[in-house]
């Protein structure tokens, strides 16, 4: 039995410390080392979840090249229960651009090849059922088995979702905000929509990210306010932040918190996840619930 079964999001972060954002327009710039390591959002959840002790599985496509022997690599350091299918178009991948203060700008390639869902409904459907609360990544795939998912999902396993810089409009990821529990959506592009956008998805909890500015739960028609922590140290990388509250928050509901208490403790999370350089967090770092 797993607490947490990832469904999609592994790929390969390229890390770039950058001297300044936005980058000025010249032939070329010095930067420190470049890293590529493993990223992407499912691989935030994952990682950050298996650092806060929970029994964690994930399923996915990845390529058959170097930046899928990567994630393969990391995967196996965790020991994280992995089913992979192979990506012929290869292994999505992120440009991260990194300034002096953390912040970051991503550069995202998804790699989606228009071909079938790479797993049989039952396979995907097995793993589910075998887990106490399931995480949906929005890749193609994914949304592809979502309306054969929808009863195994409403059959006692928890569930949720992050639709990271939706506008509230796109369609594209409406019918992952629908399936899930719990709704995870940064307010990057939300602007003054947060409230409506939320009250679309009641009575469950929707969770609007606003980075340094903390977080907004909408809960049964109330707004709950969610102070950003104090990091414990200098902010060295903001990517994966958001991923890490979405693992917080699933390991504080699986020890009985309030979603109230659930997010406030995430926040804790991901400001300790901003002091680390990359997603593979160290014994320690990450507050336990």
């Amino acid at each position: 039995m797993y607490d947490l079964l990832v469904i999609g999001g592994l790929g390969v972060d390229v890390r770039v410390r950058v001297p300044g954002l936005p980058l000025p327009v010249v032939d070329s710039v010095t930067v420190d080392p470049i890293d590529l390591r493993i990223g992407n959002t499912g691989a935030g959840v994952l990682l950050a979840a298996h650092a806060l002790g929970l029994r964690v599985a994930v399923i996915d496509t990845i390529g058959a090249d170097p930046a899928g022997d990567v994630v393969r690599a990391a995967l196996a350091r965790t020991g994280v229960h992995a089913t992979l299918a192979e990506d012929p178009a290869g292994t999505r991948r992120s440009v991260n651009l990194v300034d002096p203060a953390g912040h970051r700008m991503a550069l995202y390639d998804p790699r989606d090849s228009d071909g079938p869902a790479p797993f049989p409904t039952e396979r995907v459907a097995a793993l589910v059922e075998d887990a106490t609360h399931v995480h949906l990544s929005i890749m193609g795939w994914v949304r592809d088995l979502l309306p054969d998912l929808a009863g195994v999902l409403a059959e006692g396993v928890s569930s949720s979702t992050d639709l990271h810089d939706w506008d509230g409009r796109n369609p594209y990821h409406r019918p992952f905000a629908e399936i899930a529990e719990l709704v995870l959506v940064s307010g990057a592009a939300l602007g003054d929509r947060a409230a409506t956008t939320a009250a679309t998805f009641a009575p469950g909890p929707v969770l609007v990210t606003r980075g340094a500015d903390g977080a907004e739960l909408h809960l049964g028609g109330r707004v709950h306010r969610v102070p950003a922590a104090v990091p414990p140290g200098p902010v060295v990388d903001t990517n994966g932040a958001g991923d890490a509250f979405a693992a917080g928050v699933v390991a504080a509901r699986s020890r009985g918190a309030t979603w109230a208490e659930a997010a406030g403790y995430a926040a804790g999370v991901a400001a300790a996840a901003c002091t680390h350089d990359g997603m593979e967090y160290p014994p320690g770092l990450l507050p336990l619930p």
